[in-house]
């Protein structure tokens, strides 16, 4: 049986913005330090990322209060999510993209897997050009993006339209993301599932590669 592997985008396959204050902080002008919340690296320090976490704020509202508070203490107005994410990490895209997981990809894509992203704001924060300036994008057979379906994780309807694109049965998925809620969504959707561990990332990819029956090691 053909299998898939079916990964969140932010904090899976890139590196989180919690993880890459300093770099943020060069790029907008900002004394080091400025930014202190760590969302599930420290969450004693973001009261917000509890919040979202307890579901009485959505991921989308957490960052749009982010980008707004963000963009005051560079000056400006920001109410556009692609707008943070873009002034933070600049052009250079693939510079903020986990090793780990690049590695993975390419294993699971050399294994005949089938390789999806099911994500909940790919264009919504990078951009509608952001495909064009990332090439691993183009190894994908599948990108669903709620930017335009509007179907948000852990909405079982996300899962069913992505594995419609697959044409694959959800036992023969393994969907990888960061956020709990999101992983319990699909294994009520019948998918296997790994909760990526932003802290240990080769661990979580080594985990997803033994589901879809890989051998290899990431670094």
């Amino acid at each position: 049986m053909t299998r898939a592997l079916v990964l969140d985008f932010g904090g899976v396959i890139s590196r989180t913005l919690f993880e890459t204050h300093d770099l943020t902080e060069r790029a907008l002008g900002l004394a080091p330090g400025t930014l202190t919340w760590r969302g599930p690296f420290d969450p004693a320090s973001d009261p917000l990322w509890r919040e979202m976490q307890a579901d009485r704020i959505s991921e989308r509202d957490y960052w749009m209060a982010r980008t707004r508070e963000v963009g005051r203490l560079a000056g400006e107005h920001w109410d556009r999510m692609e707008t943070f994410v873009q002034r933070a990490r600049g052009t250079d895209v693939a510079a903020v993209i986990r090793p780990e997981t690049l590695d993975a990809i390419h294993r699971a894509k050399a294994g005949g897997c089938k390789l999806a992203v099911l994500s909940n704001e790919l264009d919504l924060f990078y951009g509608a050009d952001f495909r064009a300036r990332l090439p691993l994008l183009g190894l994908f057979d599948v990108i669903v993006d709620a930017t335009y379906t509007k179907l948000l994780k852990p909405d079982p309807r996300a899962y069913e339209l992505c594995l419609g694109q697959l044409g694959l049965p959800a036992r023969a998925c393994v969907f990888v993301d960061d956020q709990r809620r999101n992983v319990d969504g699909a294994q009520r959707a019948g998918m296997q599932t790994v909760h990526f561990d932003v802290a240990r990332p080769a661990r979580s990819c080594l985990e997803a590669l033994a589901l879809l029956g890989l051998e290899g090691k990431t670094e």
